[in-house]
């Protein structure tokens, strides 16, 4: 490999997404004004959907079930390990959750100020006042828009690696840009290295420059590292990249490109938990996100920024991705052709 010529393809790249000023615009734009967009409209109080987690649901006592039977209220089942019932708690501690309940125990955990909390659990002792005890937390409550904005920042980066090397790469095909590269001495591990060297860097500036624009007007929820979220998107920028490398592998038409990136890019943003949480979701559909690099990136990124979570706490998605990025690449790489 050498550098020079690396280095040659890589600035080209560069100097073209740097001159292309709609692209450049639509790129840090497009999260800025969503993120605008859910201030506003979330910013009032819109009212409140009850939600509680249930522990040994399948094991609930009478008084327990006549509760679970009532009508309004969401029940999802919580995991009886340590880990899962603490991440339930801080839930409630959050106001993402109103109530966690062990219905085998008949024992609750309620945050003393949630309004949703103090109804659900007027609720609760109003069907039975005597066998259920009472345990409390207290917390700072998530707005939607702290839930929400590291799946914005995570789509914005996904439509970015996705068509800014998928689809550019198919446009250098068609017009016989590529043919005319394979006539020089660059080698195709040179040339897709630089696409994907430029791209990673752009994302990650681009990135930036909208975490810490929309932070410093909107004030979002940070409790994590800002280096472990780095490595996150880091992760997650090369994995998206690697699988719009596959698509633009092979493909001659940039309608066929568009129609196959939408395909990919639409299901991952639906159903990668970056609207609405996953959680009480089918077993099925919880199973198909697991596929995709988006849920990865946006569940790592979440718990950075909400939970506060290190590297050892995410390390299950910190692998998945790692594991994606390789065999994308190597399959890519591979499969890949000049004209």
């Amino acid at each position: 490999m050498s550098f020079k010529r690396f280095l040659a393809l890589f600035v080209t790249r560069n100097k073209e997404f740097l001159r292309d000023r709609s692209s450049l615009s639509w790129n840090i734009l497009m999260p800025v004004l969503i993120v605008a967009g859910f201030s506003f409209a979330f910013s009032g109080d819109i009212g409140k959907q009850f939600k509680v987690g249930v522990i040994n649901e399948t094991s609930a006592t009478i008084q327990a079930k006549a509760f679970l039977n009532l009508k309004h209220i969401e029940f999802y089942s919580v995991d009886i390990s340590d880990s899962a019932i603490s991440h339930s708690i801080k839930k409630v501690q959050r106001h993402q959750v109103d109530m966690l309940l062990d219905a085998e125990k008949q024992q609750y955990w309620i945050n003393t100020e949630s309004p949703s909390g103090y109804l659900v659990e007027k609720i609760l002792l109003g069907s039975d006042k005597k066998t259920f005890k009472k345990q409390t937390v207290s917390g700072k409550q998530i707005r939607y828009i702290d839930w929400v904005i590291p799946g914005i920042l995570s789509m914005n980066m996904m439509f970015s690696a996705l068509f800014g090397v998928g689809f550019v790469i198919v446009r250098y095909r068609k017009n016989g840009m590529l043919k005319r590269l394979k006539a020089t001495p660059i080698t195709a591990f040179e040339y897709l290295s630089a696409q994907i060297a430029s791209r990673m860097i752009l994302i990650m500036v681009v990135t930036a420059f909208v975490f810490y624009g929309t932070h410093f007007f909107v004030d979002f929820v940070m409790n994590g590292s800002h280096l472990n979220l780095f490595l996150v998107f880091a992760l997650g920028a090369l994995s998206m990249i690697s699988l719009g490398l596959i698509i633009a592998a092979r493909i001659t038409s940039e309608e066929t490109a568009g129609g196959l990136l939408n395909l990919f890019s639409w299901p991952m943003m639906f159903f990668s938990g970056v609207w609405f949480s996953l959680e009480g979701a089918a077993p099925v559909m919880q199973n198909i996100a697991e596929i995709f690099p988006l849920t990865h990136v946006t569940a790592a990124a979440r718990a950075v920024m909400i939970d506060g979570s290190s590297l050892v706490d995410i390390s299950y998605h910190l692998i998945i991705l790692t594991v994606q990025s390789v065999v994308f690449l190597l399959f890519g790489a591979w499969f890949f052709k000049w004209d």
